[in-house]
């Protein structure tokens, strides 16, 4: 009766309640007096405040100074300076010898060295919590879990400590987290308020489920954009773990979930079906014992996605692991009435440190068959490498030679071999120069990941998607590929090495550098900073340089000596040290009169605007999109942005800034005197950068007037079964999918490409027609644009007709409007440039 009694009283547990919080917790468990409990340790029971990230980390000190079975190591940081922490658990045998087991585990990953023995081999067993800064009860249930691990006394807990190694990072995203604990606690009230419309459970915009920089770290794995994920995925390749958790909150009317997911439907065409038919079943077991047993509910094989190789639960599945998500319901606070009651935060802890003791029972009955499965995974996927047609991807960007180094490093991070191409190489219509391109053989034990950089999916079981449909990050990074069974393959590249070029010597009449490069921006932007007068090169031209002839694209920067305000001796050394620390090629010209095409004085060559750039956030705004649009500002090009919230837009002088950013979102808030000063604006010269809804607001206050694409819409049943509706309906929108879009390479938006055709990336069924000007369509679409991902056959006729970039000029001013997402995740460096050269020579657009 005992347990029946505590899983009802659960529900409406707070620490107001007088039985033992170990008792609810871990009901029957005997501890370690010489270790204290968290509650012992922070003075109130887990449950009663959100503990703050720096509580946590000294607990997990506190328990290495105390144990000998414990281990604590800093990995990394977060932006804001947080420590990232492993804390590493296992019994006194296995610490001592805690590296020889970490080689043998990367040694059972790698096929091309003997198996090891693993008939003694401890389970490697990865507990992660708090990807989603509010969604806390998973941290709190790292404290408990780990304090169980540590002093249980139960045969079990010994059996965890004797045959596995247990690796536990409490949250991954500690800066978010302290974001939601402050507001959570700030707000909480004595009684605690259940009401959800309660200040407590409605976080002020942009909350903390995301990081610094307002992105989402679940979906980070794969692009690495953030130091969080890229010490987290640098230390997994370390580890391999046989299991990895990733636990998380739902809605506060939702039960529980534990995988299986969708099948089919939501799972990853790389990962083998025996992780999916015979490995998740059996954990699913032991999950559903233990909630058994506290009478808590929960469901699985519904909605939720496996798909994109970016989330921490599916990660691990192409890396022979199994990656296993949880979701429980939230209480978004301290307590919050439900469906089923009042859900209180110590209820939504319990589950996960339920699951977190199931995994570890399930990962130790389970240890050589999870062995035997990684090594199994990676020697199937050397074998289907062989098989595939491909043999080798070979790519390369024969004119940017930074986003070159980017796409190889972040292929080297995720583990993947690379080699140098020993030839020239002509696929299609693409040509391979030996030096500017590289070969990724199929055949190699990161072949599933190989996929999911350069294949393009079209084909889906499923026709509704939780998040992303398409992922080929060749695209993300505008990589020139192509299968190439025939590519001659060089020596392999251990580390990318960052070029040198000689400043040239001698008086100049101006210095040219080109745009292509990718950090060329950010050489733009400190020489700008620096007082020095730049050019950009309008039309293309000859010159004679210091390494003789050379053609210069539309959109090469000049920097005229002639018309400085520093002496030329500053300006050369600064000039030095801005192309060193960029890796930009600076030419030297010894006069205006070029070989071919414009001369330097041109009326087609002009000065560049330095951007002053502001951005509207708050609520409303996408803050996925504001935080892409800052953190690429901020990391890629060293260029402050003003972010100003919606609500203060009325105090804005934007006579301040030459450039405003709307991300998408409903702008709505801004009064009709704050609409006609924007309005005012543009028409004496400014540019808006303005990206899909956003669009529509513009167009519906009046500042545009632009057009939707319209086309007969088919015909539906008059009548569906209710149950069908979300499948129905779903399918109507784009589910992030790649298209192939022409650019007309004269045009400002196009400066710094060389090639006519580039990969874009949708999420939005914003379908706008071409500009009525002709010349103000700068990006559509081509004839055939689907590249990877799902849309419905009516959207894909729409997109056809429709524009990707188009501007609509006003007054002096103009709004360049983006319908796809150049900055998506931080993972879009071949679409980045069309975005900042909006903001450079958005002046220059119509």
């Amino acid at each position: 009766m005992k347990k029946i009694y505590l899983s009802i009283l659960s529900l409406f547990f707070t620490a107001q309640f007088a039985f033992s919080q170990t008792e609810y917790y871990f009901p029957g468990e005997k501890f370690n007096p010489e270790i204290p409990s968290p509650e012992e340790f922070l003075g109130y029971p887990v449950g009663d405040w959100h503990t703050r990230y720096d509580l946590i980390v000294k607990y997990y000190e506190k328990l290495d100074e105390l144990s000998n079975l414990v281990k604590l190591e800093t990995i990394g940081y977060t932006h804001e300076h947080r420590p990232k922490v492993i804390l590493t658990i296992a019994n006194e045998s296995n610490m001592a010898n805690l590296e020889a087991i970490r080689q043998t585990q990367v040694q059972l990953a790698d096929p091309t060295q003997p198996k090891p023995d693993v008939s003694q081999m401890p389970s490697i067993v990865h507990l992660g919590y708090g990807v989603h800064g509010n969604e806390p009860s998973s941290a709190e249930a790292a404290l408990l879990t780990a304090y169980w691990i540590v002093a249980g006394q139960s045969e079990l807990a010994q059996r965890v400590r004797e045959e596995s190694v247990v690796l536990i990072d409490p949250t991954l995203n500690p800066d978010g987290r302290d974001r939601h604990s402050l507001w959570a606690n700030s707000n909480k009230g004595f009684p605690p308020v259940a009401d959800p419309l309660d200040r407590e459970h409605n976080e002020a915009w942009p909350g903390g489920r995301t990081n610094h920089y307002w992105y989402d770290l679940n979906r980070d794995w794969l692009p690495l954009a953030h130091p969080e994920s890229q010490t987290k995925v640098q230390w997994y390749h370390q580890w391999y773990p046989n299991v990895t958790t990733d636990f998380h909150e739902m809605g506060t009317n939702s039960t529980y979930f534990f995988e299986p997911t969708k099948p089919y439907g939501s799972e990853n065409p790389v990962v083998p079906r025996k992780n999916y038919d015979e490995i998740n079943p059996i954990f699913a077991n032991y999950f559903a014992k233990y909630m058994d047993e506290i009478g808590s509910l929960y469901w699985t094989k519904e909605v939720f996605d496996n798909s994109y190789p970016g989330y921490g639960s599916t990660y691990p599945d192409i890396h022979g692991g199994l990656g296993l998500v949880f979701e429980t319901a939230s209480s978004r606070g301290h307590l919050q009435a439900s469906q089923r009651g009042d859900i209180s935060f110590a209820f939504t802890i319990r589950n996960h440190v339920v699951n977190s003791l199931a995994t570890l029972e399930a990962a130790i009955d389970n240890r050589e068959y999870m062995h035997d499965y990684l090594r199994e995974f990676f020697e199937t996927a050397v074998a289907e490498g062989k098989k595939d047609p491909a043999k080798n991807y070979v790519f390369g960007d024969e004119y940017d030679e930074s986003r070159n180094r980017l796409f190889v490093q972040f292929l080297l991070d995720h583990q993947i071999d690379v080699y140098e191409n020993n030839a020239d190489l002509k696929v299609g219509n693409n040509t391979f120069k030996k030096g500017k391109s590289w070969v990724v053989p199929t055949a190699q034990p990161q072949y599933r990941m190989v996929r999911t950089m350069f294949e393009y999916v079209k084909e889906f079981a499923d026709s509704v998607f939780y998040d992303a449909s398409a992922w080929t990050m060749a695209a993300a990074y505008g990589m020139p590929f192509a299968a190439a069974p025939s590519a001659q393959v060089g020596e392999e590249v251990k580390e990318v090495a960052k070029p040198s070029f000689e400043f040239p010597e001698g008086k100049a009449y101006a210095y040219l550098i080109d745009w292509s490069d990718y950090f060329a921006p950010k050489a733009l932007y400190e020489l700008q900073k620096a007082g020095i007068h730049v050019e950009v090169v309008n039309r293309p031209l000859r010159s004679q340089t210091q390494e003789g002839a050379v053609d210069f694209a539309a959109g090469t920067l000049m920097i005229p000596m002639g018309f400085q305000k520093i002496e030329d001796t500053e300006l050369i050394e600064q000039l030095k040290n801005i192309a060193n620390k960029n890796q930009q090629k600076v030419y030297k010209v010894e006069t205006g009169l070029n070989l071919s095409g414009i001369d330097l004085g041109s009326n087609s060559v002009g000065a560049v605007q330095q951007p002053k750039v502001i951005m509207l956030v708050g609520p409303g705004v996408s803050s996925y999109e504001a935080g892409e649009i800052w953190h690429l500002l901020d990391s890629k090009v060293g260029m402050p942005i003003t972010k100003v919230n919606t609500d203060d837009f009325g105090r804005v002088n934007l006579f301040d800034y030459n450039t405003l950013i709307l991300a998408s979102g409903n702008y709505n808030s801004l009064s009709n005197s704050a609409v006609e000063h924007l309005k005012d604006w543009i028409q004496r010269g400014g540019t808006v950068v303005s990206l899909k809804s956003a669009s529509l607001w513009l167009n519906r206050q009046g500042i545009t007037n632009e057009s939707a694409v319209e086309l007969e819409e088919k015909s539906e049943p008059e009548s569906l079964p209710f149950a069908s509706s979300r499948d129905f309906e779903g399918a109507k929108a784009v589910g992030g999918s790649i298209y192939m879009a022409e650019l007309d390479l004269t045009h400002p938006i196009s400066y710094g490409y060389q090639m006519k055709n580039i990969p874009v990336y949708r999420n939005s069924n914003i379908f706008i027609q071409p500009s009525k000007n002709k010349y103000l369509t700068p990006i559509r679409y081509t004839e055939n644009p689907h590249l990877g991902g799902y849309i419905s056959d009516q959207n894909l006729e729409k997109l056809k007709r429709s524009a990707s970039v188009l501007i609509s000029p006003s007054g002096r001013g103009r709004v360049v409007h983006f319908f796809d997402n150049p900055n998506f995740r931080g993972a879009w460096f071949g679409t980045n440039k069309l975005f900042l050269n909006a903001i450079f020579f958005g002046n220059q657009m119509d």
